[in-house]
């Protein structure tokens, strides 16, 4: 039980990256991505446990990310526009509310160090939009890793990467990419894109959520790894 819940803390804290760069201001509807983990040596009851879809409701800075796991939900609401937002869990009966900003997202991230982005000629179609084909060098835990991102310019400017390292340097909406999280691959691709009117009241905070930090959450239910 005890490596379930660590896994899904690296999931939590990738989440939060993934997140600070969701959608664009130009976008507004929904985004399905499905989420694979290649080259995974998880066990079949464990990757069983594991979320394969994330879906993406965006208006104007505004994105909400929900992702549904075997143990609970986890939500997440940003604004591109302060820089903060709050990530809702449900889990083992239990509601929780962490808030963000810009300073805890890029404490999350500080294990990702010398990022290179090469943008290429190569060009491919997701789900009816023609996207470009980037490659990202970097330093990740100490170890050099080389990721393929695929972006569209046809959502957006992809002004909201600014706040990922990873990415920032990409001015398109990403449509296949990947984040690692102590060695864990996990890659998204788009399998839907939905342009709708969205309602303000998607981004509202329900009530019921107790507010807690991520180092509270980490040892009450990772044992503080």
């Amino acid at each position: 039980m005890k490596s379930i819940i660590k896994l899904y803390m690296l999931i939590f804290v990738s989440i939060i990256s993934l997140n600070s760069f969701a959608g664009d201001k130009d976008f507004q509807g929904v985004i399905v991505y499905n989420i694979t983990y290649p080259e995974s040596n998880l066990d079949a009851q464990t990757m069983a446990m594991m979320p394969t879809t994330m879906k993406m409701t965006v208006k104007g800075t505004m994105n909400k990310v929900e992702i549904s796991m075997a143990m609970g939900t986890t939500i997440m609401i940003f604004d591109a526009a302060t820089d903060k937002g709050t990530t809702l869990m449900q889990m083992m009966g239990q509601k929780f509310a962490i808030p963000m900003d810009k300073e805890s997202i890029e404490e999350e991230a500080k294990n990702i160090d010398s990022v290179n982005v090469q943008i290429t000629d190569e060009t491919k179609d997701i789900v009816g939009y023609s996207c470009k084909k980037a490659v990202v060098t970097s330093i990740i835990d100490g170890k050099k890793y080389e990721l393929i991102a695929w972006f569209t310019e046809e959502l957006g400017d992809g002004s909201t990467n600014a706040s990922n390292p990873l990415y920032e340097d990409i001015k398109g909406v990403l449509m296949e990419f990947s984040t690692i999280e102590s060695g864990m691959t996990m890659k998204m691709e788009v399998v839907k894109v939905e342009k709708k009117k969205v309602s303000e009241k998607e981004f509202e905070i329900p009530e019921g959520y107790k507010e807690i930090t991520t180092d509270q959450l980490q040892n009450m239910f990772g044992g503080g790894y």
